[in-house]
């Protein structure tokens, strides 16, 4: 069986982060997303093809051509024109029944051990805002409709954007018309499959959803089971609570309920709390912190600052002996 991963998007949701990466390359518990994926289909699949596009190159150099079992082949996507597009243009390395997932979120094993107990299925989750996803329709777990983002409630349960799948998608895929939004839309596709087979729906157990940064501090927290995950070669002088800490790092301050990127400085006194650090990162300073700190991007050297809850900061900025109350683009 292959799995098919879509890991071509530009995932502006998550910006400042994938500003310097592509958002499957973000890393949970010093993992990148792609590759907890990729552990989680180990034994299941033995190839992978993934579908790049923004910053591909990153993607191929840190996965290469094989990941432990899994062979690993890449289609490139030149243009971002929706997930039934990225689909499309895999097919001629689609052979037979597949796995169609997305990379820039978390999928469990167990759960796709469910899934592929059936010729097609679709993972679901109950969620307690429907009107911000694709929601599912079923009767007796069968795939009655798909709605996206329905305004009015009609159903809890929505799609994780996991499928299983064989080559009969690709005959409806070359059917569906461009959307609202000038895209193909993949679940059109699945619609008209549905209406002439039978697509379980399987409830998940294990599905971390990644859509802005805050929820990579959910999942890391979540994957880590709250212990420390410190990276090689990093050297902690102070204090790290409940966080990851990336490769090379050095942790002069107080780390609490966050997470530090490779290569990073963390000076004497300074206080991260609730917050995401990049790579190659300098702060000296302060995080206030209610529910969320802040995410500071790659390249960032801050001195002397504090920042205020929620503030988000781009690559490369330099500041010094100031109070940061907004996002600096």
């Amino acid at each position: 069986m292959q799995a098919l991963i879509l890991a071509a998007g530009k995932s502006t949701r998550t910006y400042p982060l994938t500003l310097t990466r592509p958002k499957p390359m973000l890393k949970a518990a010093n993992k990148t997303l792609l590759e907890w994926n990729l552990d989680a289909l180990q034994n299941i699949v033995s190839e992978a093809v993934i579908v790049v596009g923004y910053k591909q190159d990153m993607i191929r150099k840190h996965i290469g051509k094989k990941y432990k079992k899994i062979k690993i082949r890449y289609v490139v996507q030149k243009q971002q024109l929706g997930t039934g597009h990225a689909v499309m243009i895999a097919e001629p390395s689609i052979k037979g029944k597949f796995i169609l997932m997305m990379g820039d979120d978390i999928y469990s094993r167990e759960d796709i051990k469910k899934c592929i107990k059936h010729k097609y299925s679709i993972l679901v989750t109950k969620v307690k805002n429907p009107q911000n996803f694709g929601v599912v329709l079923h009767k007796n777990n069968v795939l009655v409709d798909f709605v996206e983002k329905p305004k009015k409630f009609i159903s809890d349960l929505a799609s994780t954007a996991f499928y299983c799948l064989d080559r009969n998608i690709f005959a409806y895929l070359k059917k569906i018309k461009k959307s609202e939004r000038n895209e193909l839309e993949f679940p059109d596709a699945v619609k008209m499959l549905a209406k002439n087979e039978k697509i379980y729906c399987v409830k998940s157990k294990g599905w971390k959803p990644i859509a802005y940064p805050w929820d990579l501090l959910e999942a890391d927290i979540s994957l880590r089971k709250n212990k420390n995950s410190i990276g090689k070669n990093s050297k902690i002088f102070g204090k790290v609570i409940n966080s990851s800490i990336g490769n090379n790092c050095i942790i002069n301050g107080t780390i609490k309920n966050s997470i530090i990127m490779d290569n990073t400085i963390i000076s004497e006194q300074s206080v991260v709390e609730n917050s995401i650090i990049g790579e190659h990162v300098h702060f000296d300073g302060r995080i206030k912190s209610k529910q969320r700190g802040a995410i500071i991007s790659d390249g960032v050297d801050a001195h002397n600052v504090t920042i205020e809850s929620g503030c988000k900061i781009w690559p490369n900025k330099r500041i010094k002996n100031k109070t940061i109350n907004q996002d600096l683009i």
